[in-house]
């Protein structure tokens, strides 16, 4: 469709006329327009079809995302709104490409106070179905302080959740139970005993283990903390197992929690598939039952792995930061699932750190003030090993959930032998790092000397050290543009 400009008698536009304007002439670009520290700002990768002027098309962006349709309405009278529409005020070209990034602004008035369910409706609503783009992605969103300061945030946090399971000084280190699917109730139990007292601090439900026909979430329950229960006796450690509490509905989902605290519990987890409302939900429920909140990003690939059309992972970060989760799921740069280093990093940062400084190498469009709101723990799964810890803790931190899932439950010799393993390596790679040493050109030898010691270690190392996941034809870093100051 090509637009028509309603003009008046002396041949100017008239914004009042009935008819079809471009969005430029509506007002939602506006290259001179100064963001506000009380605006949403947002960093969208867009693609114009071929004959769409790139900044007509962030004014669209801006437009369908605030307050315009495809016509004039005369209803725009009844309200000022000027006010309410969103600005487009930069659109600048990626090199060697055919995208662009459009700078978009909002009014903080166009949300409600502590929903990301608004926010997202707002921001993600109906523009990734727009003809007149090719693709879009949103990048990356500067959160206001004023805004950031309307939701709970984490219902623990990384320094709490420490103090809670008195572990410091390390990564936590966890498997998720192999198989995930299938075995029974008692069977499940002996995997989470077994790797408790080999040396894990948690084990943990997968995302699409509930209540099936083969295991029903109360029996499983039963047994995962009667092996908790037994870990903690034999190792004198604070363990866990996180149960999934994820169910067809909030009541149901309710019954589980509170069973899990009910029989001793220190964590629950949920998957990202139950809805942003949900889960903040289940944040408010862990905050005031004192039980950490473990999400799992399940589902999120769909949307956040293309380079040119969904959402950026980073922004996911930003959603579950403010809506309460204690931990998510958040990549490895090693291990079989996707992503760079400096992607991870941009990543990592933004649900640890309580000032984001914009950073064009990691994605990070904007500086993020999250005013002491606590951190989220992230975690790093898929394919990781003892061999992988010194690129593990270089590239991640100790702040850091480590789960090993198969690199536990795999082990020659057991899963203890598995979870002994990863624990000597952690500590052998944290040691290295303690004295000074480089972890990741020196910690390997760190690792050979723990494993002279320790034979689960040494079987670990043996069997593992040829694998890896170098895929580098389709896991490829984010092109940026420069981002707006």
């Amino acid at each position: 469709m090509t637009p028509t400009t309603p003009t008046t008698g002396n041949g100017k536009s008239n914004r009042w006329a009935s008819g079809v304007l471009p969005y430029v002439q509506m007002g939602y670009y506006d290259a001179d327009y100064q963001p506000k520290d009380t605006d949403v700002l947002c960093a969208f990768r867009l693609v114009p079809q071929e004959g769409v002027d790139p900044i007509e098309a962030g004014a669209a962006v801006a437009g369908e995302s605030s307050t315009a349709t495809w016509t004039v309405v005369w209803t725009d009278r009844l309200t000022t709104y000027e006010h309410y529409q969103a600005k487009c005020y930069r659109v600048d070209p990626v090199p060697n490409s055919n995208q662009y990034i459009a700078y978009i602004a909002y009014d903080i008035d166009l949300f409600e106070e502590n929903s990301i369910a608004n926010l997202t409706s707002s921001i993600i609503g109906n523009v990734f179905g727009f003809k007149a783009l090719v693709s879009l992605r949103l990048e990356d969103m500067r959160i206001p302080q004023v805004y950031v300061k309307t939701f709970q945030g984490p219902a623990h946090g990384i320094v709490m959740e420490r103090e809670m399971l008195n572990k410091f000084g390390r990564p936590l280190i966890g498997a998720t139970t192999k198989p995930k699917l299938g075995l029974s109730a008692r069977n499940y139990g002996r995997v989470v005993y077994e790797a408790l007292r080999g040396g894990l601090d948690f084990v943990k439900d997968d995302e699409n283990i509930n209540s099936q026909p083969f295991m029903r979430w109360r029996d499983r329950f039963l047994y995962c903390m009667e092996a908790v229960e037994r870990a903690q006796a034999e190792t004198g450690e604070i363990k866990g197992h996180y149960m999934n509490v994820t169910a067809g509905d909030m009541e149901e989902m309710y019954e589980r929690a509170e069973f899990a605290k009910e029989i001793g519990s220190v964590i629950v987890m949920i998957d990202l598939t139950i809805g942003y409302t949900a889960i903040q939900s289940m944040a408010k429920w862990a905050r005031k039952n004192s039980v950490l909140l473990h999400l799992h990003r399940a589902g999120h690939g769909t949307y956040t792995r293309q380079k040119t059309h969904g959402i950026s992972f980073r922004v996911i970060s930003k959603w579950v930061r403010l809506m309460g989760v204690d931990h998510v799921h958040a990549g490895t740069v090693v291990g079989k699932l996707e992503g760079d280093p400096n992607m991870i990093a941009g990543y990592y940062d933004t649900l640890r750190l309580d000032h984001v400084e914009q950073n064009p190498l990691h994605g990070i469009y904007f500086d993020q003030d999250w005013l002491s709101m606590p951190g989220v723990m992230p975690v790093a799964s898929g394919g990781i090993h003892a061999g992988q810890l010194p690129q593990l803790l270089n590239y991640l931190g100790e702040d850091t959930i480590m789960q090993f899932g198969g690199g536990t439950i795999g082990h020659p010799d057991g899963i203890a032998a598995g979870a002994t393993a990863n624990r000597v390596a952690v500590e052998a790679i944290i040691q290295a790092r303690n004295e000074g040493k480089d972890v990741l050109t020196e910690g390997p030898d760190a690792l050979n000397r723990a494993a002279k010691w320790c034979k689960p270690l040494a079987r670990a190392l043996e069997v593992w050290k040829d694998i890896s996941f170098d895929y580098t034809s389709t896991d490829t870093p984010d092109v940026v543009a420069t981002p707006s100051s």
